[in-house]
């Protein structure tokens, strides 16, 4: 399923808007009201995408732009660029030890 996440503006909690995410079965999710710290990661997120790749290039069609995207954040975001909140390093070398390390437990929840 599809998650949307949003602040609580009007625009966002009124009724033909939550009638257009239940006819596309999409789910959504607000930040909690007044925190603007719930949407800081994602927003921090598109603002690095947006300058240091969309507003730097011209797309010929939709197709370009999603497959441009998608190896920015595959292949230089998720892997080469360095993020201050992980220590300067990028989230693949991060999760590194994570990922090498069995889980305690697996859950039984299904």
């Amino acid at each position: 399923g599809l998650l949307l996440h949003s602040d609580q503006g009007c625009q966002y909690t009124s009724a033909a808007w939550q009638r257009l995410l239940a006819r596309h079965q999409i789910q959504a999710s607000m930040s909690r009201r007044g925190n603007c710290w719930d949407n800081a990661v994602v927003e921090r997120f598109f603002l690095s995408l947006k300058t240091e790749r969309v507003w730097q290039r011209r797309y010929a069609n939709h197709g370009e732009a999603r497959r441009d995207i998608a190896d920015y954040i595959v292949r230089f975001y998720n892997t080469v660029r360095i993020h201050s909140t992980l220590g300067y390093l990028p989230p693949s070398v991060y999760e590194q030890p994570t990922a090498a390390t069995p889980p305690n437990a697996v859950s039984e929840i299904t």
